[in-house]
C-alpha cells in the first residue's frame, strides 16, 4: 500500500503565499510577474524588446524588465586581454601605389607635350615668358611636395592666374579687402543728367518669349561689328573735361562660373578652359544680342524695318562702314554729382528697344547666361529644369555667376533701362563648343531684379567714392587697379611709365617680323 507524506504547510499570518523561499530555488533570478500579462514572447530579459509603440502596452509585463537577469563582472580582470583581430588599415598611397605612380607619368607626360606645343604658337613675349614662369613653379611644386598631397581630394582647385603680369617694378599704392568694401554706403547721390545720347537701336522680336525646351532655337552666328572702345579714347568723354580717366586693360571678356565653389579647372587647349569658356560665353552674348532684334539681312533693304534713333549717331563708326554692320547699340552719356567736389561721367549703354502695350518705347538692355556642362552646374539640366523650375536655373546661376549679373544689373540701372532681357543658351552637345540651341528667356526691371540678387547700389556708390578718393590722393600718373585671383583683395599699382605702350609696340613689332619670314618662304 502506497504511503502518504504529509507535505509542510506554512503558515503566512499577514498574506497569501510561502513565507521562505524552498531550498531548491534559493540564489535563482525570479521574474515576477502577473497573471493578467499576454504571453507574446517567450524570455524578455531587458523588458526593451517591443519598442513599437502598438505592442508596447500589450506585452509589456507591469512589473516591468527588471535588473534579476543582469549580468556583474566581479573577477579580477588583470588576467584578461583582449585580441583584435581586425585587419591593419592601409593608407591611401599603399592602397594604390601603381595608381598615383601612373598618374603622375601621364600628367609629366601631358605637361610635356603641352609645352611642346606651346613652343610651336606664335605668341607675344610676355605670354611666352608668362606660360614658361608658370610651368616651371608648377614643376618645383611637384618636385618639393610630391607624394604628400592629398591624393584623397578629387578636385584640388588650382591657383588662378591674375589677368595682367604684376612686375616686380610695380608699387602697390593701396590695398582694399572686401569685407571692408562691403560695409561702404554713399547716400548722397542725386538724379543723373544726360549729356550726350548716340547711336542706333532696333527693336525687339517678342516672337523670342514663346521659345521654351520643346521648341528650341538655334543660335545663328551673326557677323556685325561691335566697338570696344575703352572711356580714355571715347571722343565724347574727352570733350568734357576731367582730372580721372578710367579704362580697362586687355579684352572684355565675360567670366564663367567665376564665383563656384568648384570654378573651370582645365588648361592648354580644352574647350572648357577658362578662357576659352569666356570666348564661347562672349560669342554667345553677342550673337543673341542681336538675333532677337528685328534686324536688317544682310544685302535687304531698310524698307519695312524699323529702328529708334538717338539725336546723334555712334562716335566709333567710320563713313564707309555700312551702317546695317554694326551692332545694334545706343551711348548714353550721363554725369552724377558725388558731392560738391566730384563729378562723374559714364557712359551707358542700351542694346534695344521694345514697345508697349500701348506703343511707348523702353528701352531694354539684352543679355545672355549659357550652360556649358550641368555637371558643373550643381546637375541642374536645363533642358529638363527651365520651363518646369526656372527659379532653381536663376538661383544656380546666380551662385555661379553673381560678379557676371550683378554687373549687367548695374549696368542696366545706370542707363536707365526699363527691362533686363535674359536669354537661356545652352550646347547643342555637351562636347561641341560651337554650336548652340536658345531655350527660353526671361525679363526683369532692374531695380527688382537688383533686390532679388542682394545688390545694394547705395554700397555700389561707396565702393566707387572710396576709389575716387584714393586715386585723388595719388600724385599724377598712370595706375592699374587689380584685384588679387586667389583673394578677396584689391591693389592698386603706380606703373612706370610706357609700361603697356612698350609691350604693344613689340607685339606689333613681332607680328610684322612674323609677315615678312612668312612672305621669304
Amino acid at each position: 500500500m502506497a504511503r502518504f507524506l504529509t507535505p509542510v504547510i506554512q503558515d503566512n499570518p499577514f498574506g497569501w503565499g510561502p513565507c521562505a523561499v524552498p531550498e531548491q530555488f534559493k540564489d535563482m533570478p525570479y521574474q515576477p510577474f502577473s497573471k493578467g500579462d499576454r504571453l507574446g514572447k517567450v524570455a524578455d530579459w531587458t523588458g526593451a524588446t517591443y519598442q513599437d509603440k502598438r505592442y508596447t502596452n500589450k506585452y509589456s509585463s507591469q512589473f516591468g524588465g527588471g535588473s534579476q537577469y543582469a549580468y556583474f563582472h566581479e573577477e579580477d580582470e588583470s588576467s584578461f586581454q583582449l585580441v583584435d583581430t581586425a585587419r591593419t588599415q592601409k593608407t591611401a598611397y599603399q592602397r594604390n601605389r601603381m595608381r598615383f605612380a601612373q598618374q603622375r607619368n601621364m600628367r609629366r607626360e601631358k605637361d610635356r607635350r603641352q609645352l611642346l606645343q606651346f613652343n610651336m604658337q606664335t605668341l607675344p613675349k610676355s605670354a611666352k615668358q608668362k606660360e614658361r614662369d608658370r610651368l616651371r613653379l608648377q614643376k618645383k611644386f611637384q618636385k618639393q611636395f610630391g607624394v604628400r598631397q592629398k591624393w584623397d581630394q578629387k578636385n584640388q582647385l588650382k591657383p588662378r592666374d591674375s589677368s595682367v603680369e604684376v612686375r616686380s617694378d610695380w608699387e602697390v599704392k593701396e590695398e582694399m579687402d572686401f569685407p571692408r568694401l562691403m560695409k561702404m554706403r554713399y547716400m548722397e547721390v542725386a538724379e543723373p543728367s544726360d549729356i550726350e545720347c548716340c547711336g542706333t537701336l532696333e527693336y525687339y522680336d517678342k516672337a523670342f518669349d514663346r521659345i521654351t525646351t520643346r521648341n528650341e532655337k538655334p543660335l545663328r552666328s551673326i557677323k556685325r561689328i561691335f566697338h570696344t572702345v575703352t572711356t580714355t579714347d571715347d571722343p565724347v568723354i574727352r570733350k568734357v573735361s576731367s582730372q580721372i580717366g578710367s579704362g580697362q586693360r586687355g579684352p572684355d571678356l565675360l567670366t564663367v562660373s567665376e564665383t563656384a565653389n568648384e570654378p573651370p579647372q582645365d588648361e592648354g587647349n580644352s574647350f572648357n578652359s577658362p578662357r576659352n569658356l569666356a570666348m564661347e560665353a562672349t560669342y554667345i552674348n553677342h550673337n543673341f544680342s542681336q538675333q532677337c532684334l528685328k534686324m536688317v539681312r544682310k544685302g535687304t533693304s531698310n524698307d519695312g524695318v524699323e529702328k529708334y534713333k538717338f539725336p546723334n549717331p555712334n562716335p566709333f563708326v567710320e563713313d564707309d562702314v555700312d551702317k546695317n554692320e554694326v551692332a545694334s547699340v545706343g551711348y548714353r552719356y550721363r554725369r552724377w554729382k558725388l558731392g560738391e567736389d566730384i563729378d562723374l561721367i559714364v557712359r551707358c549703354e542700351h542694346d534695344g528697344v521694345m514697345t508697349g502695350a500701348n506703343g511707348e518705347v523702353s528701352f531694354i538692355n539684352i543679355k545672355t547666361l549659357n550652360e556649358w556642362d550641368s555637371r558643373y552646374c550643381n546637375g541642374v539640366d536645363w533642358r529638363q529644369k527651365l520651363d518646369s523650375q526656372r527659379g532653381a536655373v536663376l538661383a544656380t546661376e546666380l551662385k555661379n555667376n553673381s560678379y557676371k549679373l550683378a554687373r549687367w544689373t548695374c549696368c542696366a540701372l545706370l542707363a536707365g533701362s526699363e527691362y533686363l532681357k535674359l536669354g537661356y543658351v545652352s550646347r547643342f552637345h555637351i562636347k561641341d563648343s560651337s554650336r548652340h540651341v536658345i531655350l527660353g528667356t526671361q525679363q526683369f526691371k532692374p531695380n527688382e531684379f537688383a533686390s532679388q540678387i542682394n545688390l545694394s547700389m547705395e554700397n555700389a556708390w561707396g565702393i566707387l567714392r572710396c576709389v575716387i578718393d584714393i586715386c585723388m590722393k595719388l600724385d599724377e600718373g598712370k595706375y592699374l587697379i587689380l584685384k588679387d585671383p586667389n583673394k578677396q583683395v584689391i591693389r592698386v599699382y603706380s606703373l612706370p611709365d610706357g609700361t603697356f605702350s612698350s609691350e604693344e609696340e613689340d607685339e606689333e613689332e613681332e607680328d610684322e617680323d612674323d609677315e615678312e619670314e612668312d612672305g621669304t618662304q
